[in-house]
């Protein structure tokens, strides 16, 4: 484009030169591409307010417990002591959204964010059906507080407060776990007021970013847009207008070569502006504020079928492919950030599947040294922390690897219940004469009669 026509980069499309907001009401989309996103879209909230109910193994599919430091994912239970995991669960997911977008550009926000689902297809949905499409929303803002408004304004805020409020226990649901929820659904509001007081304020959030915040959350707050920015290059697939093929831009006039006289395929008309959520203007290009949406190409395929041209003027392409024509091609960047997220995506794999229902950890008891008995053994005091990650509750036996010696717990039974922690002492008595080449000791944790786990430390004695 023309660098006199690249000043709409200066501003963004919703705040006019005062700074004041410029309100959005964006036509209502409709199309294949729209159709598709429906489906997905849907899929994806049944799945999101139906996983916290959804069990396996009497533990919930997904839940993220920060109060009590208990996470569990496709049921299984992950502690503060897999962190390690989550970690690099992060890298991956910062690898993954790399490369997703240096091929696809911002096409994660128009299709699986959650910010762009929630508004496009649940509360625009909803106000397109109580206030009607663009002209009639803004017909009804400028009209005078009639019983009309007044009715359509109540009823739509009513719902919208509604959803917010669904929104805002789902997301509890997945911190606490569903039965909890319920059970303070069911209790008196007093005695969980703290609790109720939370879930208002995470409903009035939600509320003021459905409702005022909307489009603002992807042009202004959300990093991901200004990330695409430094991660785009020409070779990327966004949805682009083809300036090649469209300009000169001119009006339709009917029995008219359009060649013959100087226009392009683009007729002027503006529909893919009308139907933009983010208020821009596709065909100034690759813009921050564009979420990939797809209304455009739905819009502008309608007009190019009326007027009987091609559709595909605004499609998903790269900029070398509007430019030179050339297919999307896998590039050396794309290829070395392929191959890093195969490794990392194994190497996760690799380490959930290696990864032990249960922790032990020996260390010597503090202040403490090696003691000689009456009967001629060496003593050592230690302290054995055990962490247990499953469902099952566990008797505890302490043995040492092979005859030399004898463990002696403090408490007679050893209980491991289910997802909790035990911490006890216990001794390691090993004869005076076999202690010297005894260095290390292997200490074998039996749990129900199986071994569980095994440790090694180190015993001291005279001789060292």
């Amino acid at each position: 484009m023309a660098e006199e026509n690249e000043d709409f980069r200066d501003r963004i499309a919703t705040v006019d030169e005062k700074g004041k907001r410029i309100w959005i009401f964006p036509k209502k989309p409709s199309g294949k591409f729209f159709n598709k996103r429906k489906i997905v879209s849907y899929v994806l909230l049944i799945v999101l307010f139906a996983l916290p109910y959804i069990k396996m193994e009497g533990e919930p599919f997904l839940m993220f417990n920060i109060l009590e430091r208990k996470f569990i994912i496709f049921g299984k239970i992950f502690w503060p002591q897999d962190f390690y995991l989550f970690a690099l669960a992060m890298i991956v997911g910062v690898v993954f959204v790399i490369l997703f977008t240096i091929i696809f550009g911002r096409l994660f926000c128009g299709w699986v964010c959650p910010q762009t689902i929630f508004m496009e297809m649940v509360f625009r949905r909803i106000e397109y059906w109580i206030d009607g499409d663009y002209t009639h929303q803004k017909k009804l803002r400028d009209a005078p507080w009639n019983k009309e408004k007044i009715f359509k304004r109540v009823l739509k805020h009513t719902i919208f407060w509604i959803i917010s409020f669904a929104i805002a226990n789902t997301f509890l649901a997945y911190i606490i776990g569903s039965d909890q929820l319920w059970q303070i659904i069911r209790e008196p509001v007093s005695v969980h007021l703290g609790g109720f007081i939370s879930i208002i304020v995470f409903t009035s959030v939600f509320y003021m970013v459905f409702t005022r915040l909307r489009e603002q959350v992807c042009t202004t707050i959300c990093p991901y847009g200004r990330l695409q920015g430094v991660l785009l290059d020409p070779n990327s697939m966004v949805i682009a207008y083809d300036y090649v093929r469209g300009e000169e831009r001119g009006k339709f006039r009917k029995n008219e070569d359009r060649k013959t006289a100087g226009k392009g395929d683009c007729i002027d008309c503006k529909q893919c502006v009308l139907v933009c959520p983010t208020g821009i203007d596709i065909r100034n290009g690759t813009q921050l504020e564009c979420v990939n949406c797809t209304a455009c190409i739905d819009a502008c395929d309608h007009m190019m079928e009326g007027v009987g041209l091609e559709k595909g003027l605004i499609r998903y392409v790269s900029e070398n492919g509007i430019k030179d024509r050339k297919p999307f091609q896998w590039t050396t960047r794309v290829k070395a950030y392929s191959a890093l997220l195969v490794f990392l995506v194994l190497t996760l794999i690799t380490l959930l599947v290696t990864r032990n229902d249960f922790q032990a950890k020996v260390t010597r008891y503090r202040g403490t040294t090696f003691q000689i008995t009456q009967d001629g053994q060496v003593s050592n005091i230690f302290e054995i922390y055990l962490l247990n990650k499953t469902r099952k509750g566990y008797n505890i036996q302490l043995k040492l690897e092979g005859n030399h010696g004898t463990i002696e717990t403090a408490v007679k039974k050893l209980r491991l219940a289910p997802e909790k922690e035990l911490k006890e002492r216990f001794v390691i008595k090993i004869p005076y004469k076999e202690v010297e080449d005894k260095e290390r000791v292997s200490i074998i944790v039996y749990g129900n009669g199986k071994e569980i786990q095994r440790v090694k430390t180190k015993f001291i004695g005279p001789n060292f």
